[in-house]
């Protein structure tokens, strides 16, 4: 009977985790208080330079990798940045904050903050999205978000929209929460407050160097995923035949060969190399730098009725040249005697 119970305990007990697994794994829902005070810090940043922070937020402990690599190396700025990180594991988003190193640190210096906000964000996207333009309206309205020689603000419908006046020149200023939206309306919850970072020039970047957008309508991050160019080796055919040539491995500056191109050659830098006029190329080999071309071997029976014939062409002209020479010393001769 005692083992019995026992048994009946244990499969109770397997029931009810089985029954709380699922209520664990749910994600964390946040309010609107929350998500206010999650957001007023960076609410205000031209859609651009959000876009990439929501993004980069998924990623806090790459975010922390980041803002190590930032602080080593100081000297690197703007797109120089961007592009001395393009070797390292992280998202694109995560890589275009490096131009704004100020930005980065106060991310790294609140982890709490960065994680709740990418949690949000992957969870609530378009509850997140309604809670940028309320705040943004609620600076509109305290005078705090206005047009300057850095940025304009756009009114697209019921969207407010924050972009730089040149696309190509972006201004990311520090500005205090509890001062751009007025009193603070919620008691629980109070967003996070980084200290001042001091007046910087504005950052110049080039074309095409978000790697997202944010769509106001649809209430979503637009992330622009970028294929890094891979080279792709073609075997080429002779014209003609069915040979096919390898390209050169190791050659400089190698240009890729077009499938399907008449008599196409593999091209190596410094070969200069044509054909004649009408010439096909037959069992082509690929050029490589600096080698010579040499005639095609010829048959031993062709060379030796080519040497046959020019002998015999030869003996005929000297004959015929000869000829008319030892008529007229013959004539002289008889003229003489």
């Amino acid at each position: 009977m005692a083992r019995m119970k026992r048994l009946l305990a244990v499969v109770l007990l397997a029931a009810l985790a089985a029954l709380q697994a699922p209520a664990l794994a749910q994600p964390r829902v946040y309010d609107q208080a929350e998500l206010d005070a999650l957001l007023a810090p960076v609410a205000l940043y031209p859609d651009s330079v959000l876009s990439q922070v929501l993004v980069a937020a998924t990623s806090p402990q790459d975010v922390r990798e980041a803002a190590a690599w930032s602080r080593a190396n100081p000297h690197l700025q703007g797109d120089a940045a961007v592009r001395a990180a393009q070797p390292m594991p992280w998202d694109p988003s995560l890589k275009a904050l490096l131009a704004f190193p100020d930005l980065l640190a106060r991310m790294d210096e609140s982890p709490q903050w960065t994680a709740d906000l990418g949690t949000a964000f992957l969870t609530q996207e378009p509850q997140v999205m309604d809670t940028i333009q309320g705040l943004r309206r609620r600076a509109q309205a305290s005078g705090a978000l206005q047009n300057s020689e850095h940025q304009q603000i756009v009114q697209q419908g019921q969207a407010v929209i924050v972009q730089p006046v040149q696309p190509q020149i972006v201004y990311v200023r520090y500005y205090d929460p509890y001062i751009v939206y007025g009193p603070w309306w919620w008691h629980s919850y109070r967003p996070v407050v980084w200290r001042p970072w001091h007046p910087r020039p504005a950052v110049v970047v080039s074309a095409h160097f978000f790697s997202g957008s944010v769509d106001w309508h649809r209430r979503h991050v637009t992330r622009v995923h970028r294929v890094a160019p891979r080279q792709v080796h073609v075997h080429n055919h002779v014209h003609q035949t069915q040979i096919a040539r390898p390209i050169v491995q190791g050659a400089p500056n190698a240009r890729p060969i077009v499938q399907g191109a008449p008599n196409a050659r593999p091209i190596v830098q410094g070969a200069q190399i044509r054909p004649q006029a009408g010439q096909q190329l037959q069992n082509a080999r690929p050029i490589v730098q600096g080698a010579r071309l040499h005639p095609q071997v010829q048959p031993r029976e062709h060379r030796s009725e080519q040497r046959r014939e020019h002998r015999s062409g030869q003996g005929r002209e000297h004959r015929t040249e000869g000829r008319p020479q030892n008529r007229q010393e013959n004539r002289h001769r008889n003229g003489r005697g």
